[in-house]
C-alpha cells in the first residue's frame, strides 16, 4: 500500500516497517508519528478506514485510542498541579468531599492516578448505558468502598480512571476533560485530540475493527471481573453516535498520531510545547515519579505506575526504563522518553487482543530506536 506523510531520512526504517505492517495485512489503516526534541520527524499514515477498503485513511482521519487517552488526561492533571490547583500529595476528598465516603478520605491524588484507589469497576449490576451519565457514575464512585486496601497494590481502572481524574479536574477548573483538551491543547497548539465528538468530528472518525480473539487476563479475581468481565464493565446498549458524543476520558478520546506525539513531547521538553510552557518541569518530574510497583490486581503484569502513566519496567516502550507510556485496547500506544528526547504515537483501526506490547507498534518502536 501507498504510505502517505513525511519522515526525515534518518527514519526511513520506520517508514519501511510502517509499510510492511500495511502490506502484510497486520494493519488495515494506521498512523505513526515521532517527535525528536519536539520536532516532528515522522508523520505517516496509510491504508483504509473501512473493512471493504473503499475509504482511504487521510490526514484528517481521527481514531479512537481507548486507554492511550489516559496519557492526555494525566498531562491535564500535571498542568493543574503546576497551576497550583492540585497537589499529588493532597487527599482527593479535599476537592471532592463526597469521595471521602466508605473510608476513602485519605486517598491522595497520586494514589488515585496510579490505580491504587480500589475502584477498578462496579461489582454490582447496573445498566451499562449509565456510563454516559457523568454525574451518576461519579456519585457511584464517591459512595463506593475500595475493593482492596488502598496503598497495598495497584489494580488497573480501565473505565473509572477517566471519571475519577476528570471529576477532580472539573472540581478545581470548572471544566470537563473535553473542554480542557480543547482549550488547553487543541486551540493553542493545533493538535487534533477530542473527548466528546461533534457530528463533524465523528464523520472524520474511522471504523474500528474488533479483535478476533479475547485478551489473556491471567488469573481472574474480583477486581479483574469488575473492571473487564461483567456485562456492565463498559458502555453498551447505546448507539455509536451517542458513545462518541459522550465524554468517557479513559476510553473514548479520539485523535491523530501527530497530535498525540506532539502532546507527549511535553514530557520530553520539561513541560514545553511549541516553545511555550504548558506545565512546569517540576510537575513533569512529579508526574513521572514511581508511585507503586508490583503485580497489578487487574492486569496480568508486574507494573510500575507513575501518576497516570506506566513506567517502562517491562521495556514495552523501548529500552529505557524511565520512559513513560500508555497503551490502548486494540493496539494504540504513546510514550515519552526524556533520556533520548523521543515522543511516539501509533494509532490504528484493526484492533488486536494484545493488552500491551502489540507486535505492530513493537516493530515500529524497534525501528525508531535503530534509527537514532
Amino acid at each position: 500500500m501507498t504510505v502517505h506523510g513525511t519522515n526525515s531520512k534518518a527514519f526511513d526504517r520506520v517508514r519501511q516497517v510502517f509499510a510492511e505492517n500495511l502490506d502484510t495485512g497486520a494493519d488495515l489503516g494506521a498512523a505513526c508519528a515521532v517527535c525528536l526534541n519536539g520536532e516532528l520527524v515522522v508523520d505517516l499514515y496509510g491504508g483504509f478506514q473501512d473493512r471493504k477498503k473503499e475509504k482511504p485513511w487521510v490526514r484528517e482521519t481521527l481514531v479512537g485510542i481507548y486507554s492511550s487517552g489516559k496519557a492526555v488526561v494525566s498531562l491535564l492533571v500535571a498542568k493543574a498541579v503546576a497551576d497550583g490547583l492540585l497537589s499529588y500529595d493532597r487527599p482527593v476528598a479535599d476537592h471532592w468531599p463526597d469521595f471521602a465516603a466508605n473510608g476513602k478520605g485519605d486517598i491522595t491524588l497520586a494514589q488515585l492516578m496510579s490505580h491504587q484507589a480500589g475502584l477498578a469497576g462496579f461489582p454490582d449490576e447496573m445498566d451499562p448505558a449509565l456510563w454516559l451519565d457523568w454525574d451518576a457514575i461519579c456519585a457511584k464512585l464517591a459512595a463506593m468502598a475500595p475493593m482492596w486496601t488502598v496503598g497495598t497494590a495497584s489494580g488497573y481502572h480501565p473505565q473509572t480512571f477517566g471519571y475519577l481524574a476528570g471529576e477532580v479536574l472539573r472540581r478545581v477548573t470548572g471544566k470537563t476533560v473535553g473542554e480542557l483538551i480543547t482549550q488547553q491543547l487543541c486551540k493553542p497548539y493545533g493538535v487534533q485530540i477530542y473527548c466528546g465528538l461533534t457530528d463533524a468530528e465523528a464523520a472524520r472518525a474511522t471504523h474500528m475493527t474488533k479483535p478476533t480473539q479475547v485478551a489473556d487476563m491471567g488469573e481472574i479475581n474480583e477486581p479483574t471481573k469488575a473492571a473487564f468481565l461483567t456485562k456492565w464493565a463498559a458502555p453498551s446498549g447505546v448507539s455509536r453516535e451517542e458513545w462518541a458524543r459522550a465524554e468517557i476520558p479513559a476510553s473514548n478520546i479520539h485523535a491523530d498520531a501527530s497530535g498525540l506525539a506532539r502532546t507527549m513531547s511535553i514530557i520530553v521538553l520539561d513541560g514545553m510545547i511549541d516553545d511555550r510552557q504548558f506545565t512546569s518541569s517540576a510537575a513533569i518530574d512529579l508526574l513521572g515519579k514511581e508511585q507503586i510497583r508490583g503485580h497489578d490486581l487487574v492486569l496480568p503484569y508486574y507494573l510500575s505506575w507513575a501518576s497516570g502513566l506506566m513506567r517502562n519496567n517491562n521495556k514495552v516502550y523501548g529500552p529505557v526504563e524511565a520512559t513513560l507510556g500508555h497503551s490502548g485496547f486494540g493496539g494504540s500506544c504513546v510514550f515519552a522518553d526524556r533520556e533520548n528526547g523521543l515522543s511516539f504515537a501509533y494509532v490504528m483501526n484493526r484492533m488486536s487482543h494484545h493488552l500491551v506490547g502489540d507486535p505492530r507498534p513493537a516493530r515500529l518502536i524497534d525501528a525508531v530506536y535503530k534509527s537514532l
